[in-house]
């Protein structure tokens, strides 16, 4: 397995990476928020808010996307505050809510005012859905990233507001697919083929299972006619503002009191307090899939910020990485499944050119950037 020589990815991420001469595609992509001209992309996207804005106050100038946790502070401050923007916030309830989140998503909408609009599935669809994927694909967070991917879009076509307003595109920000002078925007392929692992909710319909269409209509994408009709276009912040994640949740704790908390299995505090399982049955689960967790993505951006070297993330990967995690009897008792029936559906998954059993019977990792430093 190749890993970078300046921050801890391997090659086989699954949004895709590159080498030169030993440096990873998203190491030179990031290598652009140090020779932007930022203060010239700021007039860019204010020339984008500024043709969005809408003649009546009574409109809505664009689409916020929300959660309590992750960017969407720093997101609803810049569109409110900076570009002067009246926005629609909107959520997909993912069911998996911490109390934290709760509280820092009514600090969000309550301190920076503005309308909300949430989508909550019925607790039985997503049951259903959920144990489905968990079988089909190991995750138990498809229906999430399906939900908050399209939800958006839907209000955006229903309600005739072409604007939707994201922060990071993952795909620029962690392996450089793009640079940020593309302003590359939202699309529905990079939807299929990378946040829901290339199964749409049609495709999901379409394999041996017993979901029906009334159980997956709420996650079905709007028509290209529909979307072309209202023009509406999904752009991200990063491509016109310098994305510093820890930098602008600290901002963010100073001004709105956005609360963070430690995490399961890795050192970040700020991105995903909101999810019981995120950090924890849902990165073992990436765990098992891929070689690797959130810790080497937290600790790679964190080199490449430069706020730790790459040794002292090597370090936090020994630590973090193959904690087991605590959250699985809420989990099971939640989708109504035994402890040791769910983890052998899930280990069904588990990649075997990655794991190797020892003589103990114990499986263990044949590649990870720990083996070499």
């Amino acid at each position: 397995m190749k890993y970078c020589i300046s921050c801890l990815y391997p090659e086989n991420h699954p949004l895709g990476i590159t080498f030169d001469e030993g440096v990873c595609s998203g190491c030179i992509i990031h290598r652009e928020k140090d020779e932007i001209i930022w203060e010239k992309r700021l007039i860019i996207l204010q020339k984008i808010a500024d043709d969005y804005k809408s003649k009546s106050r009574t409109i809505h100038d664009c689409i916020v996307p929300i959660s309590g946790a992750r960017d969407a502070h720093f997101i609803l401050h810049t569109v409110k505050n900076v570009l002067g923007l009246n926005p629609l916030l909107v959520n997909y309830n993912i069911h998996y809510n911490t109390q934290l989140g709760i509280r820092n998503l009514a600090y969000l909408r309550t301190l920076l005012g503005a309308d909300f609009m949430q989508m909550t599935v019925s607790p039985d669809r997503v049951k259903k859905i959920t144990l489905q994927t968990i079988k089909d694909l190991g995750s138990i967070y498809w229906h999430i990233l399906a939900g908050q991917t399209v939800f958006p879009v839907q209000v955006a076509t229903k309600y005739k507001i072409p604007l939707i307003i994201w922060g990071a595109h993952q795909g620029i920000d962690q392996v450089g697919m793009f640079s940020h002078l593309d302003e590359v925007e939202m699309t529905r392929k990079y939807r299929k083929d990378h946040d829901l692992m290339g199964i749409e909710a049609e495709d999901l319909l379409m394999m041996d299972n017993d979901l029906e269409e009334s159980d997956l209509h709420q996650y079905f994408y709007p028509h290209d006619a529909a979307l072309a009709a209202i023009g509406v276009r999904g752009i991200y912040l990063n491509n016109y503002i310098r994305w510093d994640s820890r930098k602008q949740h600290e901002k963010m704790i100073e001004l709105y009191n956005y609360h963070a908390d430690l995490q399961q299995r890795t050192f970040d505090n700020y991105n995903d307090v909101d999810s019981h399982h995120y950090s924890g049955i849902h990165d073992y689960i990436k765990l098992l899939k891929y070689g690797y967790g959130k810790v080497t993505d937290h600790a790679s951006r964190e080199i490449r910020l430069r706020a730790m070297t790459r040794d002292e993330g090597i370090s936090l990967v020994k630590r973090y990485e193959e904690i087991k995690p605590n959250d699985t009897k809420i989990f099971t008792k939640w989708i109504g499944l035994e402890d040791n029936i769910f983890w052998r559906m899930i280990k069904k998954h588990r990649n075997p050119d990655l794991w190797i059993k020892n003589k103990q019977g114990e499986f263990k990792l044949k590649y990870s950037v720990t083996f070499c430093d």
